[in-house]
């Protein structure tokens, strides 16, 4: 993957609601991505890390179902969808790598626990205090506003460890396949808690992507979901609705077309090698990845993501809404 190129750094007056810059806004638009370095200070990214750590710290083996987080490329070629998993929206769990257990039964874990969490999450924005603070800071607020969201609201937050030695790959994906929307409008806020780069499972993005792939498909519950319900858990559909934000998209009978969907791994993938406490917003429509970490330091990032309230977001999806409805950043006109 070649270096990514990255953007101005957000002026100090960021921490306290600064919107982006007409350029920063051009550059998203043509590239589905955009690099913000030290948009965290030190200290803050100290302190998140402090928390991150704390949570391994609570594990308790005893009442856990040990459920490894699988994206469909390791051993279980198929993607998490047990009870643990689907009803984490509104809670803190723990997610194991594939390759934390011994390979024949009874399958222990082969280190100790805190160093073979694949992931935390899924609310972390609700319940931990340090994430709240930080997804719901006006840094935050004023890029939801930059990008055009009328009704923001947050979801799927998580601590992506990417574990030294034992981090999985993740494969192309769009956010917006695991978040739809219709039309889509799921945005990623994806933040460097610790350098990320070649060598320890740095995320790569397809530049422009976004605007030449459709959300083909959408990661939906199957248990009720017409025919392929009937054998629970979760899978992929074909998408019936919008394909692309509302007035995006360059829809051609090749972006449409057959087998032109998440999976495609063509094109030139861009490094995002980037520092401690720096910012990636990602479009829900950009095919973006990351590699094996098989170096011998971890790859910490806190993530959530974004979608449009106004937009409507069904039952099918595999996260669905506390009772209160998912966290709003800001209503306009309220």
């Amino acid at each position: 993957m070649a270096p990514s190129r990255t953007s101005p750094a957000l002026p100090p007056s960021a921490q306290e609601g600064a919107e982006l810059t007409p350029s920063q806004l051009a550059s998203y638009q043509r590239n589905g991505y955009l690099i913000i370095p030290d948009a965290l200070s030190p200290s803050t990214i100290s302190a998140l890390l402090a928390e991150t750590h704390h949570l391994l710290s609570t594990i308790s083996l005893s009442s856990h179902p040990m459920t490894r987080f699988s994206t469909g490329t390791g051993s279980s070629k198929s993607h998490v969808g047990d009870d643990y998993f689907l009803t984490s929206g509104d809670k803190i769990r723990f997610f194991f790598e594939e390759d934390a257990f011994s390979p024949q039964p009874p399958h222990t874990l082969l280190r100790p626990a805190p160093q073979s969490i694949n992931k935390i999450g899924h609310s972390l924005h609700t319940l931990s205090p340090p994430f709240r603070t930080l997804t719901f800071s006006p840094l935050f607020t004023s890029i939801a506003r930059s990008l055009g969201f009328h009704d923001p609201r947050v979801l799927q937050s998580m601590i992506i460890c990417k574990q030294p030695g034992i981090g999985g790959a993740v494969p192309p994906h769009q956010d917006s396949s695991f978040l739809y929307t219709d039309p889509p409008s799921a945005v990623g806020f994806w933040i460097a808690l610790e350098d990320a780069g070649k060598g320890n499972g740095g995320l790569g993005v397809w530049a422009g992507s976004h605007r030449v792939r459709g959300v083909e498909e959408r990661f939906v519950r199957l248990d009720g979901v017409g025919k392929e319900g009937k054998g629970g858990g979760t899978g992929f559909v074909r998408v019936d609705g919008g394909r692309f934000p509302r007035g995006e998209g360059q829809r051609t009978e090749e972006d449409e077309g057959e087998g032109k969907g998440v999976g495609d791994e063509d094109g030139e993938y861009k490094l995002a090698d980037v520092k401690a406490g720096t910012l990636v917003l990602i479009h829900g429509n950009t095919l973006h990845k990351s590699e094996r970490n098989l170096s011998d330091k971890s790859r910490f990032v806190y993530t959530f993501h974004v979608i449009e309230g106004q937009n409507e977001y069904d039952e099918r999806n595999w996260l669905q809404p506390p009772a209160g409805g998912f966290s709003r950043l800001f209503q306009d006109g309220a």
